[in-house]
């Protein structure tokens, strides 16, 4: 008996998609008294690599390997482990994008943003409802 596999046709399929270019990271969100931590889990990936852009209340992070070539990367199927990191992020407008601090150690990307102070409106205390 002979079996014939087809290849699948992803736009026959709407459930299934093609693989991105990239993949998403975990990450740990900490909301402290006067910011908000991130850690975002990016192993294989050193400073240079890391891009972080802010548009609004938006926060996108890439991080792209240093993709080494291999002489067997035809038997390995490599591919789809080495793919770059796309983290993208609504944060609101509550934060002070323009004062965001980074650092990476050891594969953790570390995001401090901390949090902007609403300008008081009236005496502290007293707030206008309708």
């Amino acid at each position: 008996m002979h079996t014939i596999i087809h290849r699948v046709n992803h736009s026959r399929f709407p459930g299934t998609e093609a693989p991105s270019a990239y993949r998403s990271p975990h990450y740990d969100c900490m909301d402290q008294s006067a910011a908000l931590k991130l850690a975002i889990y990016v192993p294989g990936v050193d400073a240079g690599g890391i891009e972080i852009t802010t548009a609004g209340p938006d926060l996108f992070v890439t991080a792209r390997k240093t993709h080494h070539v291999r002489p067997n990367w035809q038997a390995l199927h490599l591919e789809r482990a080495q793919r770059d990191y796309q983290l993208k992020l609504r944060l609101g407008l509550g934060l002070d994008y323009g004062a965001l601090q980074a650092s990476i150690a050891r594969g953790v990307l570390t995001i401090v943003l901390p949090k902007s102070r609403p300008a008081q409106a009236g005496p502290p205390g007293r707030r206008q409802v309708a």
